[in-house]
């Protein structure tokens, strides 16, 4: 029986995810499998690649052949050459840390606490403004009364 390492297509249209798994060589690409040994996401930025280094170096020793692109993917992980005796290759790129939603939505929420209890503060004085504005227009038009009074009599 002959045994390959290759990928396993899951995931949507345009957005392929793939599974690196051990299979026997007759199976249907999307088959069953004899073990998953990675991931593969060519779709984030940068490329997701995990493999499980262990399982594939035994795999690799017993003589599963890797297709071409699981082979590529394993020189980008350093495993083939590893498994060569080859010196290993620069590390992988990976993708910053996402910030803690949580985190981020409690110190939004503190911040607009913060604001809210500033607010009432802002419109107690514009309303002291307001009510100031209102007794000033209030005496202007008691006196335009007087006045509009004063002529008709």
């Amino acid at each position: 029986m002959a045994v390959k390492i290759r990928l396993l297509r899951m995931g949507k249209i345009r957005n392929p995810q793939y599974r690196i798994v051990v299979a026997d060589s007759r199976t249907k690409r999307d088959g069953r499998a004899i073990e998953y040994v990675g991931i593969y996401q060519p779709k984030e930025d940068p490329s997701v690649i995990e493999v499980k280094s262990d399982r594939v170096q035994y795999w690799l020793s017993v003589g599963a052949q890797p297709s071409e692109a699981v082979q590529r993917l394993l020189e980008k992980t350093g495993d083939w050459q590893k498994f060569k005796g080859e010196p290993a290759p620069p590390p992988l790129l990976v993708a910053a840390e996402r910030a803690d939603r949580k985190a981020a939505y409690e110190a939004e929420a503190k911040a607009a606490a913060g604001l809210a209890e500033a607010a009432p503060a802002k419109t107690a004085k514009k309303a002291t403004k307001k009510a100031a504005a209102g007794e000033a227009t209030a005496d202007k038009t008691e006196e335009q009364a007087g006045a509009d009074s004063g002529e008709q009599g």
